[in-house]
């Protein structure tokens, strides 16, 4: 579990690429500090495991789905990444439930600067419409943001000066990709409304002439 707060921005090293698959060894510092075999490590927004370190690196497996679902193989030698540990069970919890399963990406459409903020709107798949609403939260690279803009084909989020700053949003462009994890909350919400309407439906055929008509009757 993480909480898109990014810790730091990492530096990625090198780049195994095994046909659908990667090993990536990436440069970090302060997420190094307590880190183990085995630790979890969001890599713009992608949970992932580590299987090696040294006090300046770290390398993680890329498994073919993640690899075709996530933005992490358009990754380069020298490319920056979001980078969070998995959250402590006395830590301090400072944005929202994000479980580092990416439900898809999307490209940034717009990026404009209004006063201290910078606006930017990014694509969101079709899949994800029923679960972003105007306020809600959003994961973008593994960040936790505030939707200020939602239509059928993407949301608006606005990056203020220190998130700009500390997390690699503030270096992306028009038209680059990004990870996107939908609000985990919205999500179960929006499961349990769908089970709910279809044992509705389901109930609404049990008639009494469904029964006569079957021989229950």
């Amino acid at each position: 579990m993480f909480t898109g707060i990014v810790e730091e921005i990492g530096t990625v090293q090198k780049i195994i690429k095994n046909g659908n698959s990667l090993q990536m060894t990436i440069q970090a510092m302060k997420i190094l500090e307590d880190v183990k075999l085995g630790d979890s490590i969001a890599v713009n927004g992608v949970c992932l495991t580590v299987t090696s370190f040294s006090s300046q690196l770290f390398t993680v497996d890329v498994m073919p789905e993640t690899f075709h679902s996530t933005s992490l193989a358009s990754l380069k030698n020298g490319s920056f990444v979001n980078l969070e540990r998995a959250l402590a069970a006395n830590g301090r919890f400072g944005g929202h439930f994000v479980t580092g399963h990416i439900d898809g990406t999307g490209v940034i459409l717009r990026k404009e600067a209004k006063e201290n903020a910078i606006y930017i709107d990014i694509s969101i798949p079709e899949t994800g419409q029923a679960y972003v609403m105007e306020k809600g939260s959003i994961g973008i690279d593994g960040t936790s943001l505030t939707t200020f803009g939602v239509n059928d084909e993407f949301v608006t989020v606005s990056l203020i000066p220190h998130t700009a700053n500390e997390t690699i949003l503030g270096m992306k462009n028009i038209g680059d990709k990004v990870n996107i994890e939908f609000d985990m909350l919205a999500k179960y919400v929006q499961l349990a409304l769908a089970k709910k309407t279809e044992d509705s439906t389901h109930k609404s055929k049990m008639t009494v002439d469904f029964l006569k008509e079957n021989g229950f009757a």
